[in-house]
């Protein structure tokens, strides 16, 4: 039987391919927030990896915001733009969690589904 309490926590990782996201960013890290709140979900550790594909607004200086504000978030700055799978390509070789979720800032992806997706993890879904 394993204590719980003294098990180190499992890291999740969200990746977020970025373009031209101005608008829905803001929302979208307040959303996220809410998750990573929850206190169901304190046993883990959280990253936010957001992958700004080439934005010609300014996503690249709210994710530099972001960043300061807050140690889980980190980005990556294509020199331009490369399209959604190459962005999302060069953010597999830096994230480090246990586990990985790839979401659309947009809000396409609702966050309020994480809880369940990470429940069907911790039960052995990939």
């Amino acid at each position: 039987q394993t204590d719980n309490t003294t098990a180190m926590a499992r890291k999740i990782s969200i990746m977020v391919p970025c373009y031209n996201e101005q608008d829905s960013l803001p929302l979208f890290y307040d959303e996220l927030g809410k998750i990573m709140q929850d206190e169901k979900l304190s046993a883990y550790d959280w990253e936010l990896l957001f992958i700004n594909d080439g934005s010609r607004d300014n996503t690249l200086a709210i994710l530099k915001y972001l960043h300061e504000k807050d140690n889980r978030v980190s980005y990556i700055d294509l020199s331009r733009n490369f399209g959604k799978e190459k962005a999302m390509l060069a953010g597999f070789d830096y994230v480090t969690g246990d586990c990985m979720i790839i979401m659309d800032a947009d809000l396409q992806d609702p966050p309020e589904l994480i809880p369940d997706m990470l429940k069907l993890w911790e039960e052995g879904n990939e």
